[in-house]
C-alpha cells in the first residue's frame, strides 16, 4: 500500500494542499503558459490563413473574388 501511495505522490500533493500560496503561484503561472501558448498559436494559424488568401487573390479565382468583393461592400455600407 505504501509503495501505491509513493507512486501515486500522495504526499507531494498533500503539501501543495497545505500551501495554498504555492498552489496559487503554480496556477498563474500555468495560466500565463496557456495564455501565451494560445496567442502564439493564434498569430500563426493567422500568418497561415493571411498567406493562404493572398495565394488565392494572386490566382484571381471568380469565386473568391465575390466574395471579397462583397466583404468590401458591407464594409464600406457601415462605415457610410
Amino acid at each position: 500500500m505504501a509503495e501505491l501511495m509513493e507512486k501515486m505522490k500522495i504526499a507531494d500533493y498533500v503539501e501543495l494542499m497545505q500551501s495554498p500560496y504555492r498552489l496559487l503561484w503554480l496556477n498563474f503561472i500555468g495560466g500565463v503558459a496557456r495564455g501565451f501558448g494560445i496567442a502564439v498559436g493564434f498569430t500563426i494559424l493567422g500568418a497561415i490563413i493571411i498567406y493562404i488568401l493572398q495565394k488565392l487573390v494572386v490566382l484571381n479565382l471568380p469565386l473568391i473574388g465575390d466574395i471579397i468583393a462583397d466583404i468590401v461592400k458591407i464594409v464600406q455600407q457601415k462605415l457610410y
